[in-house]
This record gives structure tokens, sequence and C-alpha cells, in this order.
């Protein structure tokens, strides 16, 4: 009969539990990311349904981003009367993809041409869809967009400390494979020292014996060592083969001080974060395939080359001014969806609730910068067995992320040279985008040593630079989202605002549809119900 239990012993449980996801990396991400307010599943519910719409209503959507596209596409199937005015000459916002023969000018004057093979391309932007951000997944399977995996977590990708182990890279297989296993020991080890009798009872301490043996490839005596368990995790020095071929020959572990002192561990709970769990994925060809899909749905509703200037509005409708390659003009409407970023729309003439125009103006926006680099061959696939996913390094450029598709192609193929954010996003940022890429290039062939033979063509976007967004996206701080998002989100007057901005998704496709679902949901039941 087992030993009664009482609320205490239960709290201890959890907390042991929880003390283990620590080690392990999923339990502590996932709550920090909660309360950033960047993870949780999407709340898409299906397709929105807008009956009854009033005759001859005319909506107005500024931008043709995600969040306009979608708007514009349900407004138009519920029967408004639509138009769309975007800055840009393509739509689609930061939901964006550089191909050969694209040309970028970037705020400063700096031309960029993409010199990219045919087939090749880099996502400045978005670059993968979580399974479970079903607004984003439900539009591509209904305008037919046909998707791919993408590889999160590679376990024969690189982990990189420019300060451990002589800056030479480590398997992300073996970092984990050590780190998870000497912690097991180490657990194994409280156990048997009976350490954790206030946390456990004596049946749970059998179970949970027997857990860390199986979670760590401990052996028989609870030991992380070199041997067939542990090699079957981290790989092995001379690997099985067939015939007369040498016969496996088990690796060395790396001692816990040394993993712990390089600081790899960090990355190891990428996968655990429930925004990386997998399945994620990518459209196949590049990620503006949906925006592009969204956008022939409605391309005669949209004005491409249009530049907003002012916004106003009374209780008669709304005016917006703007400037086109034919001069300056306005246009009039009753209703208005603005999903401009905020970063920008805070410069316009604005006629908005001093709550809205707080709102607006107390919202940060985040730096990135990304860096496309095209070789002349697949070398990561060739001589390093890597076949899509990720490397992380403590290096300014982040990671270094392999095309997910395309395994085994002879000739060329882009790297994600570069994903950079917070101070050294600033640093790239205040440089000519050719330094950028030589820069990525230096510090990517700390990891790859091919880079400098097998280099030909490189792209950088600095996103506080693109003229369209100024910055990557919306920051919200916890005080910000407190004093400001409610009223950023309200219907103010016959104007209301969408985008990843106005969501608790930022920096997400998905946020930008849910956002823009909702706003369109809200503002025709106000219609209807003026």
């Amino acid at each position: 009969m087992s030993e009664p239990r009482d609320p205490a012993s239960a709290i201890a449980r959890r907390e042991l539990l929880a003390a283990i996801g620590r080690r392990a990396g999923g339990a502590a991400m996932w709550r920090a990311m909660a309360a950033l307010g960047v993870a949780g599943s999407s709340s898409y519910a299906g397709p929105v349904d807008l009956q009854g719409a009033p005759r001859g209503t005319r909506v107005l959507v500024l931008g043709a981003g995600m969040a306009g596209l979608v708007a514009a596409y349900e407004l138009r199937r519920a029967g408004y009367a639509v138009t769309v005015l975007e800055y840009n000459r393509r739509a689609g916002g930061r939901s964006w993809t550089l191909r050969g023969g694209d040309e970028y000018v970037e705020l400063g004057g700096e031309r960029q041409r993409c010199e990219f093979e045919t087939g090749l391309y880099l996502n400045p932007g978005p670059w993968r869809i979580p399974y479970h951000h079903h607004g984003v997944l439900d539009y591509a399977h209904r305008l037919g967009v046909p998707l791919e995996p993408f590889i999160q977590v590679n376990h024969n990708a690189w982990l990189h400390s420019k300060r451990a182990f002589g800056g030479r890279p480590q398997r992300f297989r073996q970092v984990q494979a050590d780190f998870n296993g000497q912690v097991a020991e180490l657990l194994a080890k409280a156990v048997d020292r009976h350490a954790l009798d206030q946390a456990v009872t004596a049946e749970d301490r059998e179970k949970l014996r027997a857990a860390l043996r199986h979670w760590g490839a401990l052996d028989a005596a609870g030991r992380y060592t070199r041997g067939e368990a542990s090699s079957q995790r981290r790989g092995y020095e001379v690997a099985p083969g067939g015939g007369l071929m040498p016969a496996p020959v088990p690796s060395q572990p790396v001692a816990l001080d040394a993993l712990v002192d390089s600081g790899l561990w960090r990355h190891l709970t990428v996968g655990h974060e429930e925004e990386f769990q997998t399945t994620l994925f990518q459209p196949v060809g590049g990620m503006d395939r949906i925006a592009q899909a969204l956008y022939r749905e409605v391309a005669d509703l949209v004005r491409l080359g249009v530049r907003v200037t002012a916004i106003g509005q009374d209780e008669q409708g709304v005016r917006v001014r703007y400037l086109a390659a034919d001069g300056p003009g306005s246009i009039a409407a009753d209703w208005c969806v603005c999903t401009i970023p905020l970063s920008v729309l805070g410069q316009l003439e604005l006629e908005v609730s001093a709550p809205m125009r707080a709102a607006i103006e107390g919202t940060a926006y985040e730096s990135s910068v990304k860096v496309g680099l095209q070789f002349r061959r697949r070398f990561w696939e060739q001589d390093e067995r890597i076949y899509g996913g990720i490397s992380y390094t403590d290096l300014p450029i982040s990671l270094i992320g392999y095309p997910n598709s395309g395994y085994g192609q002879p000739g060329r193929g882009v790297l994600l040279g570069a994903y950079i954010w917070g101070p050294n996003a600033y640093e790239f940022t205040a440089l000519p985008p050719a330094e950028r890429v030589r820069l990525a290039l230096r510090y990517g062939a700390m990891i790859h040593p091919q880079y400098e033979r097998e280099f030909e063509h490189g792209i950088a976007v600095a996103w506080h630079r693109v003229p369209w967004t100024l910055g990557c996206f919306a920051a919200w701080s916890d005080e910000a989202r407190a004093a400001h998002y409610d009223n950023l989100c309200r219907i103010d007057g016959r104007v209301v605002l969408a985008g990843e901005h106005a969501s608790r998704l930022p920096a997400w496709q998905e946020g930008a549809v849910l956002s823009a679902l909702d706003a369109v949901t809200r503002l025709h039941a106000r219609i209807k119900g003026a």
C-alpha cells in the first residue's frame, strides 16, 4: 500500500518535476515566453462569417501586408466596397521573399540587387510557420499554397561559442546528450543519497530512478559514461558498419564543467518552446507565396505605390490623403482598417483620440538584420551532412539557417548567414549593406571554413532601414501593453487598427491574421449596429 500523500508533498513533487524541466530547458523558457506575450497556440476558430453587410458601404484598407490582405479578402467576401492603398509596388509587406533580379532600396538610398540563382531565395521577414498557427495555415490550404517542413532543430547542426572548445563548433546532439546525461546522473545520485526524500515518496523514488536512467542514457550503475547507451544519443567515434568494416567504437562524452562553462546549453531549449515545436512549415518557393495567393484574390482592389500622408475622420466617414506616381490625391470612405506599422503611422497626420495616439506613439519597434549568402555548392550537406535546420553561435550573427528544401541537389545554395537582434543588430544596421555581408562571411567562416572559397553573392536587410516599416516588429513591454494595448485595438471613431502590433502574437504572421479577423468582425458588428 502506498504512503498517503498530503498537499505539501504534491507541491514538492511538482516543484521537483519543474526543476527537471528547467534542467531540460522547457519549463522556464515557456514561462518566460508566456510572460512576454509571444507564446501560446493560435485562437483561430475558422473562417469568419460576416453576414448582412449594408449595401454600398465603403471600407478603406491601408496596407497590403498579411493583415491588410486578410481584411480586404474577408470584407469583399462579405459584400463591402473595398479599396486598398499600399506603399510598395508589391503586396505582402513583411511576408517578403528576395529572389534573383529583385532590387531593394533602403532608407538612406543604398540600393541592393539580389543576384541569387533562379530558384534560390531569402525570406528577410518571417521564414517559418508553427503547426498551431491555424489561421495562416488555413489560408494556405484554402488558397492552394503548397507547404513543406521547416526544420527548426537539426541534431547534426552546430552549436558554437568563440570562447569554448578552442572555438571549435560542437554537434547539437553531442551537447544535448552530454548535458542531459550528466544532469540525469547528478539527480540520480541525489535520489540515492535520499536528498530528495522531502520531494518524492519512496514509491516515486524508484520510478524517478528508472526515468532518469532512460532520459539520460545512464548505465546500470546510474552513470553517464562512454559506452553503447551514450553513443546511441551522441554518436560513435567509429560508427557501425557492414561486412569487415571496423567494429563500432563508442565516443567519449564531454565533462559537465566544460559544458556548463561553454554556455552552449542555452541553445538546447529551442525545440521545447511552443512556437518552435515540431512540426513547422514553410511555403514551397518562399514565404511570400501565401501573401501573393491572397493578393490574387483582391488585386483589383489594391493600388500599389501609394504613400499615405494623412488620415482624417468625422462622424460621416474617413478621408485619406496620399502621394502616388501621378501626384497627390485623396480618397474618402465610410470606414477604415489601418494596418500601417505603428513606427510609420506615428509620423503621419492623424485624427484619432488621445488614447489611441498615446498607444501608437508609446510602442517601440525591435531591430533585426538578416543576411542571405549564396555559395557555389551546398557544402553544409556535402561536407558536414547538415540537411536543413539551424546552427547557433554567440558570435554577432546569432545563427546560420540551412535551406529546408532541395536536399542533395548539385550546384548552388543559399544560407541565412545571419539573423541578428539587440545591440548587434543596431551595429550592423549602421553599416553599408556590403559591409554587413562581409562581416557575416567573416563570422560564419569560424563555423564553416568553406565560406571563403565557396561564396558568390550576398544581400543584407536591416529592418530599421526598411522605409515602409522602420523596424522589425512591435516590441511590447508588459508596462506598455497594460497601458496601451486595449486602446490601440479599440475602434476609434471610424478607424480600427490591425497588424501583428495589434495582437498578442507579435512578430508572427498569425498575429497579423488574427488581428485582422478580429478587427473586421468588430467593425462589421459596429457597422450593422450603426
